[in-house]
């Protein structure tokens, strides 16, 4: 008898709390694989993002993303956002190959949550010094390393916004 896990159980299963992800981290490491981990609110995910999300992916084994919560999404972005609940931001991303946990947080930064797992890799835009990267020093101190990477001129969230919103 051939056993099938369904695809879409097998998505749901990458979005992950704290606890499970840190788990995932620990045996991740017990086999020797480094660990990325960036984070965003990825509102209305695009080629830019799946660029960005592919090449921070490269630079380990695994890559866990921290997904910021509505409420949060809404306290940094303003009250018209996010677009997209948390539920289908979070299966977006975790429907990736190259993405092995997503992991839901509230607060405004990540520091928390990095404090938390402390991966190996911290990954963030070029648009930040290494200096104003939440978590870096937490990440350093363990022994990480914390990289940026340069995003894909022309793509962003707020640009098909706002193309959407003039072609009404």
């Amino acid at each position: 008898m051939k056993i099938t896990v369904d695809k879409f159980e097998k998505l749901r299963s990458k979005i992950v709390g704290r606890e499970e992800a840190l788990s995932m981290l620990k045996i991740w490491h017990y086999i020797g694989q480094k660990v990325v981990f960036t984070n965003g609110c990825f509102d209305l995910v695009h080629r830019g993002h799946v660029n960005y999300l592919s090449r921070a992916s490269s630079l380990g084994d695994k890559m866990i993303i921290g997904l910021n919560t509505d409420q949060s999404v809404s306290r940094i972005k303003g009250p018209s956002r996010p677009l997209q609940d948390e539920l289908s931001r979070a299966e977006v991303l975790a429907s990736m190959f190259f993405v092995d946990a997503v992991v839901l947080f509230d607060e405004e930064t990540p520091f928390e949550l990095i404090d938390f797992l402390k991966p190996d890799i911290l990954v963030k835009g070029s648009d930040y010094s290494i200096d104003k990267i939440v978590g870096a020093d937490v990440v350093i101190a363990n022994g990480g390393r914390v990289e940026t990477m340069d995003f894909m001129e022309g793509y962003s969230s707020t640009n098909i916004i706002n193309k959407i919103i003039n072609t009404k």
